[in-house]
């Protein structure tokens, strides 16, 4: 069975519309299709001219998925690609083409590659070594109020960046966490925005032992892992608006700042209310597509 889906100009064909990604809930693929259509004009800004890569969950989120960079055999003629050389963990480099999502149809073809979330890179295809934002990813410890605890931290994070006379922007992760973005102008490097996550995280752990680490192995950890290690090229991040492979197929969804209380839970957003807040509000996250923000006066003021 296959369903032809028109967005656009273009027509995209989704075979096993039926199949259920999200056991439990019901979600089909033709379900996910249908939200990523309605919720298009809001994501494909955010995904545009960024090398994507592909993680595909072909047995729905409780089957293995895998991550697939290059752009595969048949993929439509109209989806555009742009190739960068990428150095694999198990040693060596290559030469990958990463598919771009620069229109809403592009967003079918890879719902039709059954991906859940849309994950691109933090720079743009004509700048790729230099990010568009810095990333603070918040992990909550798995203890009752451990959101709780990721909400305090979140809010500590502005505060740090309000005294470096920088303006941040939250979203759930739509998993377990919280994401701060911090929108900059494309003149630093990868080295700037790592260098600029890690001292504010460690500033941070430093003044909240027991709140706040920057520890990685999770045996060790205590309290909310302010994870400075995801600024880096080639690194992607769920994009806002994207679903997230959990059970209710929830999505990473951008609040204000006020609206990040202690009764926000990371799965109060679903595909329904994420569409009713851009009605309502617009899109919170258009900022950080402007960028703006020079961080040389913060590395700056840090290092001093």
């Amino acid at each position: 069975m296959t369903e032809e889906l028109r967005i656009g100009r273009r027509s995209v064909r989704l075979t096993s519309p039926d199949k259920i990604l999200f056991p439990g809930d019901g979600v089909t693929k033709s379900d996910l299709a249908a939200y990523y259509v309605d919720v298009a004009p809001a994501i494909v800004p955010h995904l545009h001219n960024r090398p994507f890569t592909l993680k595909r969950y072909p047995y729905g989120i409780r089957g293995q998925a895998y991550f697939h960079k290059q752009a595969p055999k048949g993929k439509p003629p109209w989806l555009p690609t742009r190739q960068f050389r990428t150095w694999p963990r198990d040693g060596g480099s290559r030469l990958v083409d990463f598919t771009l999502v620069n229109e809403p149809a592009a967003l079918l073809w890879r719902v039709q590659m059954n991906c859940i979330d849309m994950n691109a890179w933090y720079s743009r295809v004509d700048k790729p070594e230099r990010p568009d934002y810095v990333v603070f990813d918040l992990d909550p410890p798995e203890s009752r109020n451990g959101f709780v605890q990721a909400i305090r931290v979140a809010h500590l994070v502005r505060e740090a960046l309000e005294r470096l006379e920088l303006r941040s922007y939250v979203k759930t992760s739509g998993a377990d966490g919280i994401h701060v973005l911090v929108p900059i102008t494309r003149r630093s490097s990868y080295a700037d925005t790592y260098e600029l996550a890690e001292r504010v995280s460690r500033g941070l752990e430093a003044e909240n032992p027991g709140l706040v680490t920057t520890e990685w192995l999770k045996k060790k950890r205590r309290g909310v892992l302010v994870d400075h290690r995801q600024n880096g090229h080639g690194k992607t991040i769920a994009s806002v608006y994207s679903v997230r492979p959990k059970p209710g197929a929830p999505v990473s969804t951008p609040l204000r700042w006020e609206e990040l209380g202690e009764k926000v839970r990371p799965r109060d957003f679903g595909r329904r209310e994420a569409l009713e807040r851009i009605e309502r509000h617009g899109d919170l996250f258009e900022p950080v597509l402007r960028g703006g923000q020079a961080l040389g006066p913060a590395l700056k003021a840090l290092r001093e």
